[in-house]
């Protein structure tokens, strides 16, 4: 199937299906003799790196295998990148080929949007979190030890294209941390899809191939109907980054390692949705209804006891979401429907981020 992110000159089609890696060639427009780099890690890479390859064919295609996970989202990682591309000569005319789930096609992204000024590339997302969120709508970068995807620039690609067979060699936790995104999605924007996914949690869970065609789908077509209204993040996108700006901060004061990036959103969707309701914007019992989702599918929803509040919150100070030192939350009105809130006070911030710590409150 086949979804498009409509953007002028900028448009580009995310296709999803079973088995869409062996017939990449038909989904890139690249001259014949143009260089071709594809990016991967070292989990990936044995499992699908030859196969993309080979399906390549006769085009000169050159790899790239980095470490895998958060903390290697580095100026370092990226860095080898730009080497990798100066090293077999690529022009402005080479394709850069992300194989990965978000850390790679964030990392992958920002190479060739910095390379001669900007390349073409393509994702091809092989995590749920990549496939439903990540790879779409052209946000590239990478980390800085201060702070989360702070370095960085849109760069939309020229193709997204999604292998749900790659989802069948998933680990569990990169599957589960994958759906917050989702969640997110319909928590802000669309309450029909999230009835859906409280009511086939069950084939989610078990990850029953149709329906999680279904579940990328939805996602995707949610995302691509914000970037083409948004694509830079100046209005409605930044509904998108609902429970980011604690997610963020957590990641950050745990050096991107105790928590996928899935379930820190988990965690700060809860913290949004409580700070929501203490604040009188949201109907009481959506903060009880989305802690349950989250529940079903294995989600973490509170903060560890041993983080000081006030360290996240100084940690949020630096979300690219605030103007002028002041705080710009994501929070949520009623089921499907987000806001972007800059009336929330210290206080109150903390007052939730306190509420949703371990310890603190019943789980």
């Amino acid at each position: 199937m086949r979804v498009d992110v409509k953007l002028k000159e900028r448009s580009y089609p995310v296709w999803i299906g079973h088995g869409t890696l062996s017939e990449i060639p038909s989904f890139i427009d690249a001259p014949a003799a143009s260089k071709t780099l594809v990016v991967t890690n070292t989990t990936v890479a044995p499992l699908y790196l030859q196969a993309l390859v080979d399906a390549l064919g006769e085009s000169e295609a050159h790899t790239l295998v980095l470490p895998d996970g958060e903390q290697y989202k580095t100026l370092e990682q990226w860095s080898r990148i730009l080497d990798k591309l100066v090293d077999i000569r690529a022009t402005r005319d080479a394709t850069l080929i992300t194989l990965g789930g978000g850390v790679i096609g964030d990392m992958g992204g920002f190479a060739a949007a910095s390379y001669m000024r900007g390349i073409r590339f393509v994702q091809v997302p092989t995590s749920l979190l990549a496939q439903v969120d990540a790879s779409v709508g052209g946000k590239t970068g990478i980390n800085h030890p201060r702070g989360k995807n702070l370095i960085g620039a849109f760069h939309q690609p020229q193709a997204v294209i999604i292998d749900t067979a790659t989802l069948e060699t998933l680990p569990a936790r990169e599957f589960t941390a994958g759906l917050a995104e989702a969640v997110k999605i319909a928590c802000v924007r669309d309450a029909p899809f999230l009835a859906w996914l409280e009511a086939n949690t069950d084939a989610i869970v078990r990850r029953d191939a149709d329906t999680l065609s279904s579940l990328i789908r939805l996602s995707v077509a949610n995302k691509a109907a914000v970037v083409a209204e948004d694509e830079r993040e100046s209005g409605v996108r930044a509904l998108l980054n609902f429970g980011h700006s604690f997610a963020h901060a957590l990641e950050t004061l745990t050096g991107y390692s105790r928590y996928l990036h899935g379930e820190a959103v988990a965690i700060g969707m809860c913290i949004a949705a409580r700070l929501s309701e203490q604040r009188g914007l949201c109907e009481p019992g959506f903060n009880d209804r989305l802690r349950g989702l989250l529940t079903t599918f294995g989600l973490p929803r509170d903060l560890p006891h041993n983080l000081q509040p006030g360290d996240i919150f100084e940690a949020m100070k630096l979300d690219k979401k605030n103007l002028a030192g002041s705080p710009r939350l994501i929070l949520v009105t009623r089921a499907g429907q987000g806001v972007i809130d800059s009336d929330c006070d210290k206080a109150q911030i903390m007052t939730s981020i306190k509420a949703c710590q371990t310890g603190r409150q019943a789980r």
